[in-house]
């Protein structure tokens, strides 16, 4: 007979001496050859003549803010392929692990299982030869409560009160910056500000850094805000990219401020996810300005700068004559513009959403000054609070999804036809929306970092 010593269920719990994990919940799988842990922040070293790993484990699921330093000698690397058949190149260490009364060596994958139920899996590599497994049962080798599970990592909850977020932007002084800082440090966490033009990376497969003016390493970021200008965008978004790379959750990504920022490609991907915009025209060539006009109803129409912001670049033409010859004045410096259909019924309003992790946290109206189109506050706007519809609160969400943006600002203009959207801002300012509204929008994000991360104070 089988002794009971030799059955593991479905999932088991696990110690990891070598690594100061004193208890981990693994699944159980006969199917997967290897064995893996979750694994961030991995960088590969030298340590004498020999190759080392350090990294990082958030041995409970639903705890980010328990964090395990460790450090092991590297025993290989291997190629593994992804369920989506995507390969990359994993870091194996050798380890001693304690299941019930049984201590053995096995090796294990460092892996990215930040979005897996469980923080360890145990493959077949580890148990063949030493148990059975009885998938029909749970914690053959005994249980662990969630009380003891808080005693066992009570030292590591007094080491690290909060998270670390960097707030990249470009200018310390801006109301939206000082305020976010403000709100992340009043929920106990440690807000970095980094410049964008005093970081810098290398780029490297094994050991990837970013770096800041005088050579210090930013590796200790748990999160990275984005407030990036759009003159930066090209080298703010590599950053981005980098700090993903390196295990760093981005408060909107590098994809999404992208796609935000090109007016253009935003536009097609809201006519093709069914988001009504006013009719928009692009063209190459001077020789089709006639019919572009036509095309988005005639004047009076108004004129983009693709790369426009805050009202800035954007241009109101009242006659066919006035339009065609900055069309063709903008065609002749070679800038790309987009033309687009005068909703004269908005009456120079427009309503600024606040989109935050898929909902509108706030809502206002702008009035544009007296002889002025442009409702935007930078260009003398004036601000109400105001109740948006069903319909235009379905418009703000859905335009920030097709984005995939976790914050963004949403334009809206309400026309004959029902809302329209006029453009999504990856970096929306704070000031206006929170003085007007009295919401603390600043919290509501970092709160949202807190959830991403499922950091519990």
């Amino acid at each position: 007979m089988l002794d009971s010593t030799n059955i593991l269920g479905s999932e088991e719990w696990c110690r990891l001496d070598d690594m100061s994990i004193p208890a981990i919940k693994a699944r159980v799988d006969s199917g997967a050859k290897t064995s893996s842990i979750q694994a961030s922040k991995v960088k590969i070293f030298t340590k004498g003549l020999e190759d080392w790993v350090r990294f990082e484990v958030n041995p409970i699921q639903d705890n980010r803010s328990i964090s395990i330093l460790c450090q092991a000698k590297l025993y290989d690397v291997r190629s593994v392929k992804s369920s989506l058949g995507i390969s990359e190149e994993r870091p194996v260490i050798k380890t001693p692990v304690t299941i019930g009364g049984n201590t053995f060596e096995i090796e294990l994958t460092l892996a990215n299982r930040d979005t897996m139920e469980y923080r360890m899996l145990l493959g077949r590599e580890a148990i063949s030869a030493r148990y059975l497994v009885d998938p029909s049962k749970s914690f053959c080798q005994g249980d662990i409560s969630s009380d003891e599970i808080t005693k066992k990592y009570r030292p590591y909850m007094n080491e690290k009160s909060g998270l670390t977020l960097g707030l990249l932007a470009s200018n310390p002084e801006l109301y939206s910056n000082k305020r976010i800082i403000e709100a992340g440090e009043m929920r106990g966490h440690k807000v970095v500000f980094l410049n964008v033009e005093n970081a810098y990376m290398k780029l490297d497969a094994s050991s990837p850094e970013i770096r800041y003016r005088g050579g210090n390493i930013l590796d200790k970021f748990d999160a990275v805000i984005p407030r990036i200008k759009p003159a930066v965008t090209f080298y703010g978004c590599a950053l981005l990219r980098q700090f993903d790379t390196l295990g760093v959750y981005c408060l909107n990504s590098a994809d999404s401020i992208s796609k935000s920022r090109d007016k253009l490609f935003a536009s097609q991907l809201f006519s093709k996810h069914d988001i009504h915009i006013p009719i928009t025209g692009f063209a190459k060539s001077p020789m089709d300005t006639k019919d572009l006009i036509r095309m988005v109803n005639g004047s009076p129409l108004i004129i983009k700068l693709l790369e426009s912001t805050q009202g800035k670049g954007v241009v109101l033409a009242e006659t066919n004559k006035a339009a065609e010859s900055v069309i063709n004045a903008f065609k002749s410096v070679q800038t790309n513009i987009l033309v687009q259909e005068f909703i004269k019924e908005a009456n120079g309003q427009d309503i600024r959403c606040f989109v935050v992790n898929g909902k509108v946290v706030a809502s206002m109206q702008r009035q544009a000054q007296k002889g002025e189109f442009r409702a935007n506050i930078h260009q003398g706007g004036a601000a109400s609070k105001i109740k948006i519809t069903p319909e235009e609160r379905k418009l703000a969400v859905k335009s920030a999804k097709v984005l995939n943006l976790d914050v963004a600002g949403v334009d809206i203009i309400r026309s004959n036809r029902g809302p329209l959207l006029l453009e999504v801002n990856s970096s929306p300012g704070l000031e206006g929306i929170e003085n007007t509204t009295g919401m603390d929008i600043a919290n509501v994000m970092i709160e949202t970092i807190e959830r991403k991360l499922k950091y519990h104070n």
